[in-house]
């Protein structure tokens, strides 16, 4: 039995102890970002390191082994049969090996080894961590495509942008959370405008579709009526909407209806007025090439321009679109596409994105946004280091290269390996969940507790899979 002494004692010594874990917890959540109201977390689970998400999507599938991971050894056996096992790919026309046209050369301090299809890139090249170890289990656009952005390989699902518009919120009340942008005549890969779904997530998750060199960048945005008599319609039908949620006990899709139609009336003054680049020094469009006489590096540069403008804004997830333009570009979904000419058709895609991305990355620098905005480029997969019909090369979805920059990301570093003919990966597999569960890590958020209850399940972006790729943060 205790005496009343030794029982104070103990008890005292708990009270402190309890007053104690009490001030921590306080001066943890005091470390943490406080989210705006229309943010399903009320804090960021750690301090962020960045804000916002750009996806730079190279639809079609990019070659590897003629991008960011160089392999002699193809040179070595050009023309002979493959001595590795030949996995069975999207058309089965498969041929010898095929080295790569283009010479690779060491960029920047870090001595990245970077393909000459990106000499601007290899100006900023100890800004990128390149993961060369990427893999997707899908061989076939519409799944990888679903894939990557959504954590599923079919629609129904909400994309990585609803993802991070859902978590956080939006800074920017007038501008949607997430907004893809298009140009010169850009369609959406395959899998079309469901790829940046909402799924379940609330409406005003959903991705909204910009025209970045359209006088109208919304179609249907400017209504014929003055502003005076759409705020008395919006007024009045919110007015019927709110009284039905009344009764409905406040339906959340209902809800969502209300605030984008709020989001829409303010949009016709902010979009208008966002996408109007006269403000731009001259100097600030050559250098992303606004103005080039190359008619899809021109477009491409003005969404990167308008990526950057909408960063300022405060939009949380931007995604560019690359276009079918020029000789050699693949079909208009997925222009990256090369089975046939790949040297002709990846040269085309690379000028059109090597000077916008290393300006769009130098500008963000200088403007003291790099360090709070993730830059992903990738797409769905990659390509064989065997030839097709000649000249072309097959999906590869066993091991490819993407990479990263700004936003904590430790630049001018290579994670991953492949075998020495870039086929398959040979060292830290990686995934898109492990992409987008570090994506989440920079903003602030534990993949594993950014969830939404849909058909009596918890669902997230990584599904039940995902980690962390440390390797490559700061």
């Amino acid at each position: 039995m205790w005496s009343r002494r030794q029982f104070l004692q103990q008890q005292s010594v708990g009270f402190g102890w309890l007053a104690l874990a009490g001030l921590l917890s306080e001066q943890t959540h005091a470390r943490q970002d406080q989210l705006p109201s229309d943010a399903a977390l009320p804090l960021t689970h750690w301090p962020a390191k960045a804000k916002h998400v750009i996806l730079c999507y190279m639809s079609g599938g990019v070659s590897q082994v003629d991008s960011f991971d160089p392999k002699p050894e193809l040179s070595r056996w050009h023309g002979q049969p493959m001595p590795l096992k030949v996995e069975r790919t999207q058309f089965n026309n498969n041929g010898n090996v095929m080295q790569s046209p283009f010479r690779f050369r060491r960029a920047g301090r870090s001595g990245l080894p970077i393909s000459e299809l990106f000499p601007e890139l290899s100006k900023v090249a100890d800004h990128l961590a390149v993961v060369r170890s990427m893999t997707t289990p899908f061989n076939e656009h519409s799944q990888g495509n679903f894939f990557v952005h959504a954590g599923f390989p079919f629609m129904g699902f909400p994309s990585a942008g609803a993802w991070c518009a859902y978590g956080l919120g939006s800074e920017n009340h007038d501008l949607p959370a997430f907004v893809v942008l298009q140009s010169g005549g850009a369609v959406p890969p395959h899998g079309g405008v469901a790829l940046f779904s909402n799924g379940f997530l609330p409406g005003r998750t959903q991705g909204s579709i910009l025209q970045a060199d359209r006088t109208d960048a919304l179609p249907n945005l400017v209504a014929g009526r003055s502003r005076d008599a759409q705020r008395r319609q919006l007024e009045f039908t919110q007015g019927l909407d709110q009284q039905w949620a009344t009764q409905t006990h406040a339906d959340r899709v209902l809800e969502s209806a209300i605030a984008s139609h709020e989001t829409a009336f303010r949009m016709q003054t902010a979009v208008p007025e966002l996408c109007d680049l006269s403000g731009e020094t001259q100097a600030t469009r050559d250098m992303y090439g606004v103005d080039h006489p190359n008619a899809s590096l021109g477009a491409y540069a003005r969404q990167c321009l308008l990526a950057r403008r909408l960063i300022e804004k405060g939009v949380r997830f931007v995604e560019l679109s690359c276009l079918t333009v020029g000789i050699g570009a693949g079909g208009a979904p997925n222009p990256w596409d090369q089975h046939g000419d790949l040297a002709l058709g990846h040269k085309t895609m690379a000028t059109q994105v090597d000077q916008p991305l290393a300006a769009l990355i130098k500008d963000l620098e200088q403007r003291g946004l790099l360090d709070e905005t993730i830059l992903v480029w990738t797409g769905e997969f990659g390509r064989t280091p065997f030839s097709q019909g000649g000249s072309g090369r097959d999906h590869n979805p066993f091991g490819f290269s993407i990479w990263m920059a700004g936003g904590g990301i430790k630049g001018g570093t290579i994670h991953g390996e492949t075998d020495v003919f870039g086929y398959h990966v040979v060292e830290h597999p990686t995934t898109f969940y492990d992409l987008w569960a570090t994506v989440l890590h920079q903003l602030g958020i534990d993949h594993e507790r950014l969830t939404f209850r849909s058909g009596g399940r918890d669902f997230r972006l990584t599904d039940v899979h995902g980690e962390v790729i440390r390797p490559i943060l700061s």
